[in-house]
């Protein structure tokens, strides 16, 4: 029996599909990393039986890095990024040791099936899966085929059947397009960041961005939303004329007129016509018309126009409007949701998705009568080859969606719908009067068929005034003509479906990575989202831009990117050749570079009118080691202190507060010791300015604090101030947080994992002495003699957090509460930076982990 492993691209993804294909008849069991399931059955494989396990990754197994030293700002010259610098493919994320895991399961299978997202990214990871996988695999007999693709569009029994019995090959062409841009991207990317973000960051204080990145999609996007803002600033309003008349067909109503030269800009030319026209008595009808017009059905539903819907009508950021439509695709409630195509196939069951829809109560009447009197064929759109347009795949319920959820999907279906109905059909008449020798017009509408507006009510016809009935040569009764003074008025900011649009246009991004661009831009503090999802540029996103134009306005301007992305079309396409795409792009922005290097004195021109440099930035705070005068702290992103003698400026831990720690000094250069914090819930640790920015052991990295200092005597190291290995994470320490008492606590200086214990204790130190059972350092608590715990009015004891009985219910386990997930660069509990396991400094052991940790201290954390 064969045994054939398959992947998918998600873990939920995976499971639906062994669902349909196993028909439920199957054992599931988690892989080693904790993340991905495994899902086994029994079936028939290219006429054969086989053993079948479906398994996923968790999107991109691998990433784009420099290697070694590379990696480092402060060693290499952005200008080596280009050329000089190798990269590698390191694990996207370590933590899921994704490869081993692929490999544990992909060896001794016979064949891999490939089910991963069908666009170009999923490509790109066929061929990550196929790199860890295909060594370890059973080697194929003869000219044997090993190597197959599942293409599918929707997570349906019918699509999934349908793509199993037509198994495909990757493309490889689609993956290199994709290698492609993520070396553009990175290697551009990186050396006009590295390279702007330290000059300025170096010169001023209150540019509250903790990086000032560029990014080849990203810069460009930024660009459309200051061109609109230069317009609204440049914007001169003109003042102009409009003559209203209105006519009275009946007594007591009144028409309003329109003028059919629209408006003049000349006062006295305006004041010329209005006496013309009020020397006329009445109104005559010139000419009556009645014309059957159509307001069609839209397009079928591609991403780009969901992403514009659902900022502009539901409020949703285009990212967050993306992942819940991800969510829903891979719970099988749509199709595919990354797609370019509106136009759907012949042989797409149209009807099919209806019925699912029959007993929705919001629209059921409305598909009922549609399937009972046949629905319409959709319009023919664009079909860009890739994946049907967005469509409802099965019923479901506000209670099951829920929120955001829901909204995304009533849209989606009430667009689909609004596909297969009849275009909205109404009767316009025109009546066409003279006031003496000017003209003048009103026009009704009347609707003869809604169509497709009953589902979608907010495209329905408004209600106009009703017209009298009138032929060619009646008279009216003037009302009033007066002449109305006007002023035009500036275009708004950006909305989020207007950049979209542009984006699209202009050729900025994929479908798949517009709403990352347009994340990234409002991250970095280079616009702000105002009311109405409309972008407003920040002065730094302003001033940006307005120095790219300066110095290389193809820098900023969409037609280098668009150009470029032509290019990756044509390498997915096999018309281009990978390594020729990108040494000539990567040779014009080399140019670019160097020429931006040598000319940024004109943009920093432009950042001295806004922003203050930074000696005249901050407060004082702590004394530096070299001059012994105050340091100033810069609260504004990122926050660091600056010595204005000597001219240094010191990174600090972001997202947290910073205070002076008791005035103590570092004995290695004599800095004052700072105090961060997370807040009183969260972890506090002091630091040295300039050891946190130049380690000085071997052992640490630029970043870490006294708690991860491997000092051996100074009393705020981890020598002095560690107990044990962390309860949850693999390299972490617990540590003793001095500061914090009477509640005190230790807390992990990898995780965010917090212990609290020996609350009201007047003292806790950590002791020489270690464990007999564990190892972990012993602590010596004094406690205040009216608050004492221990037994028979003691007031001190030494002994193990993790093993002494007399501690047990003295000691809690929490997590902190961060400011921010990206507390220190680590993402989650289990992100850190890793100083191998074993021995503390010092000597002393760490506490050895049982092989069911949490299990073994149940009894001790809470």
């Amino acid at each position: 029996m064969r045994t054939v492993l398959m992947v998918a691209e998600k873990p939920s993804l995976a499971q639906s599909i062994a669902k349909i294909l196993s028909r439920g008849n199957m054992s599931s069991r988690k892989g080693l990393n904790g993340a991905c399931s495994v899902h086994e059955y029994t079936g028939s494989f290219v006429g054969q039986s086989a053993h079948f396990k479906m398994t996923s990754v968790c999107g991109h197994v691998m990433t784009l890095d420099f290697i070694g030293k590379y990696n480092s700002w402060d060693k290499v010259d952005p200008a080596e990024l280009f050329s000089k610098a190798p990269t590698e493919k390191k694990e996207a994320n370590p933590k899921l040791t994704m490869v081993k895991f692929l490999q544990v399961e992909g060896r001794g299978c016979d064949c891999i099936v490939l089910w991963l997202d069908c666009d170009k990214e999923g490509e790109n990871i066929c061929f990550e899966v196929l790199d860890a996988v295909l060594p370890v695999m059973n080697k194929p007999r003869g000219t044997e085929r090993t190597v197959y693709r599942a293409k599918f569009s929707s997570i349906t029994d019918t699509d999934i059947c349908n793509a199993m019995n037509h198994l495909g090959e990757p493309n490889r062409n689609e993956a290199l397009s994709v290698d492609a841009r993520q070396e553009l991207d990175l290697r551009i990317g990186c050396a006009f960041t590295r390279f702007q973000t330290k000059y300025f960051q170096g010169k001023y204080g209150n540019l509250d961005s903790s990086l000032i990145s560029f990014g080849p999609c990203q810069t460009p996007t930024l660009g459309f939303c200051v061109e609109r803002h230069d317009k609204i600033q440049s914007f001169k309003p003109e003042t102009y004329w409009v003559l209203q008349a209105k006519v009275n067909p009946e007594k007591e109503s009144s028409l309003t007129l329109d003028w059919d030269r629209v408006r003049v800009f000349d006062r006295e030319i305006a004041q010329m016509f209005l006496n013309i026209t009020k020397m006329a008595k009445e109104a005559k009808v010139e000419s009556v018309s009645k014309k059957e017009k159509v307001k069609q059905r839209p397009l079928a539903l591609n991403t780009v126009e969901m992403l514009r819907v659902a900022s502009a009508a539901l409020g949703m950021g285009p990212q967050h409007a993306m992942q819940i439509a991800e969510r829903l695709y891979t719970q099988g409630y749509i199709s595919y949701p990354r797609t370019e195509t509106t136009h759907y196939p012949e042989n797409f069951d149209l009807k099919g998705c209806l019925r699912q829809q029959a007993n929705n109560p919001f629209w059921a009447e409305t598909v009922k009568t549609l399937l009972s009197e046949g629905i319409n064929r959709p319009r023919k759109g664009h079909d860009a080859g890739d994946h049907p347009p967005i469509t409802p795949m099965r019923a479901a319920t506000e209670a099951e969606l829920g929120g955001d959820g829901w909204r995304l999907y009533e849209y989606i279906t009430r667009h689909f719908i609004a596909t297969v109905s009849a275009d909205c059909k109404y009767l316009q008449t025109t009546i066409s009067f003279s006031i003496g020798p000017e003209r003048f017009t009103c026009i009704g509408k009347v609707v003869t068929s809604p169509g497709f507006t009953e589902i979608m009510p907010w495209h329905s016809i408004p209600l106009e005034e009703s017209l009298p009935h009138c032929e060619k040569g009646d008279i009216f009764p003037i009302g009033e003509i007066k002449l109305l003074e006007k002023q035009t008025g500036p275009p708004d900011y950006l909305t989020e479906a207007e950049l979209i649009t542009l984006m699209e246009k202009h050729g900025i991004g994929t479908d798949a990575s517009i709403p990352v661009h347009i994340n990234n831009i409002c991250q970095r503090n280079y616009v702000t989202v105002e009311s109405g999802r409309r972008l407003k540029p920040t002065n730094l996103g302003i001033v940006l831009v307005h120095g790219y134009y300066k110095i290389d306005a193809e820098l900023v301007l969409p037609t280098i990117r668009s150009a470029v992305e032509k290019q990756l079309n044509l390498i997915a396409l096999g018309k281009a050749n990978y390594h020729q795409v990108l040494e000539h792009t990567l040779d014009i922005f080399k140019r670019k570079f160097h020429y931006f290097v040598d000319s940024i004195a004109g943009m920093d021109e432009l950042m001295e009118v806004s922003f203050s440099p930074l000696a005249a930035t901050g407060k004082p705070l702590s004394r530096c080691g070299k001059c012994h005068r105050f340091m100033k702290y810069i609260q504004a992103k990122p926050s660091r202190l600056h010595c204005s003698h000597c001219d240094d400026t010191y990174s600090l831990p972001q997202n947290g507060t910073i205070k002076l720690y008791k005035e103590l000094r570092c004995p290695l250069d004599d800095f004052e010791l700072v105090l961060w914090s997370s807040g009183s819930r969260g972890k506090s640790y002091p630091l040295c300015p300039y050891c946190y920015n130049h380690p000085p052991f071997r052992d640490m990295k630029k970043g870490m604090g006294c708690n991860e200092c491997t000092h051996p005597t100074c009393q705020h190291s981890l020598s002095m101030l560690g107990i044990g290995q962390c309860v949850e994470c693999e390299n972490g320490v617990l540590v003793l947080d001095s500061t914090s008492g009477p509640k005190w606590k230790m807390a992990c200086n990898k995780c965010n994992v917090i212990v609290h214990f020996f609350e009201n204790a007047h003292k806790v130190r950590v002791s020489p002495e270690t464990c007999d059972l564990c190892d972990a350092a012993l602590v010596d608590v004094d406690f205040n003699k009216a608050k004492s715990p221990l037994p028979g009015d003691e007031t001190q004891h030494s002994g193990c957090v993790f093993c002494d009985p007399v501690f047990q219910d003295l000691v809690e386990l929490k997590h902190a509460a961060m400011r921010h997930p990206m507390h220190r660069g680590g993402q989650g509990k289990r992100q850190g930076r890793g100083r191998g396991k074993g021995r503390r400094p010092g000597g002393r052991l760490n506490p050895k982990k049982p092989k069911d940790k949490m299990a073994a201290l149940a009894a001790y954390f809470v």
